[in-house]
């Protein structure tokens, strides 16, 4: 019987207060506050998210969308009970488990002669037709026999992939499904999603890739087990080679894994890595003709934020070999969005990476510290699927080669010449590893790189905001000094519904106070509670380096939801900090008038400075545009109002002119200065920060989502002018990395090869002190302190 949303509710309520039961023995209970019961969703409306780009995908946009679809509910995968079979009884309670999963069907499996299909594939073939000179032997060729190229060509199969093990298959997902129950709240899938991929599944000879952000290494199996469970299949799933051990690769392979064998990725032509990319080539091409899902992970695996990874790239890149060599008419991609309570690779002993090859005893070691924890809930979404053959022909239509590099576009701006490039598209294409996409075009590997990002940026924009995220966005960015409860709860309800007012859901629901003891119990690590004689709750974060850096991964989840307002408050704090040393201390920065030209060249310089991937701004959208729209959602969340002179017409005026003035062609003295009243009315505007109680808080608030990553571009500026060691910041490894290339980019710093890899130094033209300074000084004012 199909649940409706508020059924859905009451069980998610039900699971939380059961969770809240537990938690009441180790944590204050009766916190001595009464407030009434509020549900925080306006009007108890949730968005329907993920919607496929109409711009780049209209006949996708319109195919697989009906309107009753938002009304479908959601549904908890990890409640099976003996309505999930066939069977009813006291024994069937018991066993419905493992009952149901053995119920589950395999609609595609691989083809028995894939390894015949293979071998005589007209591009394996014609490399083993190639005599490749051998290392040894200077300039000899040896030729091998058919049975030597069978055992080598089995040999890298082998690598890639292994014929699935149904009952392996089967085991695995029993446990798997025991261990979910143990660890998560529930597992959330919303009906109406679900449907769509169902209707795309449908269609005759396309198969589906899920096209998915990757935020725990349990996202490799979590996915495929709601896919098997929901009746789509089993698909392949992309793992890096390098990061297990063999005896674990080897079950990932039974259970529908796949890897880039070693050298495909590689450049040099040698025998091996020519053979294994086409042994590759035509694994992906058989697997898409059989109709077998293939799951592709965009990001890299615990990050801690969104940006494109190399080996998605590489399938990317096959994948889209495979539909231009005809081997599938068309393929429908599948944006996925995985957001969760505490995600395991990033809590306390959890699944943590490690540069270590991952290993069997490693895993159950991890999976038993893992069940002493508790990790909230999980939800995950489906995007809207659109036509790869369609987004191909609309993305090379809209190409365009008028592009600057960074360092052309910024340089002069921080040097303090004129900035002229700042409309300019910034030539910062992501290209995938050199192996699998070595074959394609320039404008092929371009269009991957597109691809990629636009599949990233819709994933991360399904992705449902968790309440953990919420709270750890409050009590780092707003509360850092602490907050009592009362407020922290009116702040969380706040918060909830500006998240759902930019057309973002949130994976939870229930009591507003329920909901905010559920977050501040699975961060208890990270902040400490103290009651107070009058009866209220003092909630402060810790201080120390391990609960910063929790909290800012958590929190790393509100950044796509308002970037748009970060990226225009940080570009007026740059405003402000220029106009600082010309106020005086009876001014308030509320009472300074903002130019709307400056204000736009700040927002520009920040737009150019920020990876493309972390702002996840689509392909088919220029900068120019975004800025236009950074500065629309300025005014909309109410930080900016117009500032109209006494003397001018009132922006709000929409009284006609003369007839005389506007129609008469006779007194226009050059219809080249038609634009004139958009000159007038839009460049010359001016703006002044709104004087309301909560706005300050709100600029500040929005300044701090984007600080972690702005203040780690300061320090590492700081550092080249070595101005004293850095303060504490909510930086990781991640962010250093993005510091780093984007000081490459800008022409900061060089790179030469040396002996032990690349060596970075300083370009000449800072290696002055003068714009060394000048670099951290441009890099600081977009930072609130």
């Amino acid at each position: 019987m199909a649940l409706t949303q508020r059924d859905s509710a009451a069980r998610i309520l039900l699971a939380e207060e059961k969770l809240l039961q537990r938690k009441m023995k180790t944590w204050p209970s009766g916190f001595g506050v009464k407030l009434e019961i509020i549900t925080p969703f306006l009007g108890k409306y949730r968005p329907f998210v993920g919607r496929c780009c109409q711009t780049c995908t209209p006949k996708s946009w319109q195919s697989s969308f009906h309107k009753h679809l938002p009304s479908l509910g959601f549904h908890n995968v990890l409640q099976v009970t003996e309505e999930d079979t066939r069977y009813r009884g006291w024994l069937v309670r018991r066993l419905c488990y493992f009952l149901a999963i053995l119920e589950w069907k395999v609609d595609s499996e691989t083809p028995r002669d894939l390894q015949e299909r293979i071998f005589c594939s007209k591009r394996v073939q014609d490399v083993m037709s190639l005599e490749v000179p051998q290392a040894r032997g200077a300039g000899s060729v040896l030729s091998k026999s058919p049975a030597q190229w069978r055992s080598e060509v089995l040999s890298i199969l082998g690598q890639i992939q292994s014929p699935l093990s149904l009952f392996i298959l089967r085991l695995c997902s029993w446990a798997l499904l025991r261990l979910l129950n143990r660890m998560f709240l529930n597992l959330l899938l919303h009906k109406g999603q679900l449907e769509m991929v169902r209707r795309a599944a449908q269609m005759p000879d396309i198969p589906l890739v899920f096209l998915s952000t990757h935020k725990s290494w349990l996202d490799g199996l979590l996915l495929p087990f709601l896919l098997f469970s929901q009746g789509l299949g089993v698909p392949r799933v992309t793992w890096e080679y390098q990061a297990f051990t063999p005896s674990l690769r080897a079950l990932l392979s039974r259970l529908g894994g796949v890897f880039l064998p070693p050298g495909a990725e590689h450049v040099p032509d040698g025998e091996r890595s020519v053979l294994s990319r086409a042994i590759l080539t035509s694994y992906v091409e058989e697997l898409l003709k059989s109709r077998q899902h293939l799951v592709i992970f965009l990001e890299e695996p615990v990050s801690g934020e969104s940006r494109l990874s190399a080996p998605g790239g590489e399938w990317l890149a096959l994948v889209l070999g495979a539909v231009h060599a005809r081997a599938v008419p068309d393929v429908m991609l599948v944006p996925v969005g995985i957001a969760y309570d505490v995600a395991p690779s990033a809590s306390r002993g959890g699944l943590s990476g490690s540069a270590q090859p991952l290993g069997l005893w490693s895993c159950l070691l991890a999976v038993r510290r893992a069940l002493g924890q508790e990790f909230g809930c999980v939800r995950m979404d489906f995007a809207q699927p659109f036509s790869l053959q369609e987004y191909t022909a609309n993305s090379l239509f809209r190409q365009s080669c008028s592009r600057k590099s960074l360092e052309e576009l910024l340089l002069p701006v921080i040097l303090g010449k004129s900035p002229d490039l700042l409309d300019w598209e910034k030539s910062e294409e992501w290209y995938p590893g050199l192996g699998a996409a070595a074959e394609l075009k320039a404008d092929e590997r371009m269009l991957v790189g597109r691809l990629g990002l636009h599949s990233l940026s819709a994933g991360v924009s399904c992705s449902a905001v968790m309440a953990v995220a919420i709270m750890s966005a409050l009590l780092l960015h707003k509360h850092r000094e602490g907050v009592f409860l009362s407020r922290l709860m009116s702040d969380f309800s706040w918060l909830v519904e500006e998240t759902l007012l930019r057309n973002r859901d949130v994976g939870f629901s229930g009591r507003l106070r329920d909901l905010v003891l559920h977050a501040l119990s699975l961060l208890r690590g990270c902040v400490s509670l103290h009651r107070l004689s009058h009866g209220d709750v003092l909630v402060a974060p810790r201080e120390t380096e391990a609960a910063v850096r929790e909290l800012s991964w958590h929190s790393t989840a509100l950044l796509p939801v308002f970037m748009c307002e970060a990226v225009g408050a940080c570009a007026i704090n740059a405003l402000l900090v220029e106009m600082l040393p010309f106020l005086s201390p009876a001014e308030l920065p509320a009472a300074v008038v903002l130019s709307q030209e400056e204000l736009r060249r700040k927002t520009l310089a920040l737009l150019q400075l920020l990876p493309r991937d972390i702002l996840l701004l689509q392909p088919c959208q220029s900068v120019s545009c975004y800025s236009q729209e950074v500065l629309d959602k300025l005014i909309q969340c109410g930080l900016l109002v117009a500032e109209e002179a006494p003397s001018e017409r009132p922006a709000c005026d929409t009284a006609r002119r003369r007839f005389s003035q506007k129609l008469l062609w006779k007194e226009m003295e050059d219809f080249s200065d038609s634009d004139s009243d958009y000159d007038e009315d839009t460049g010359k505007r001016c703006f002044k920060i709104s004087q309301l109680d909560n706005c300050p808080d709100f600029f500040l608030f929005l300044c701090g989502l984007l600080g972690p990553l702005l203040k780690t571009f300061e320090r590492a500026a700081a550092f080249l002018v070595e101005s004293g060691c850095p303060e504490l910041v909510c930086a990781n490894r991640s962010l250093a990395l993005s510091s780093v290339l984007t000081f490459k980019e800008l022409g900061v710093l060089r790179e030469q090869p040396g002996p032990a890899g690349p060596i970075l130094h300083l370009s000449e033209t800072f290696s002055s002190k003068g714009n060394q300074e000048r670099l951290e000084k441009f890099m600081g004012q977009f930072t609130s302190s």
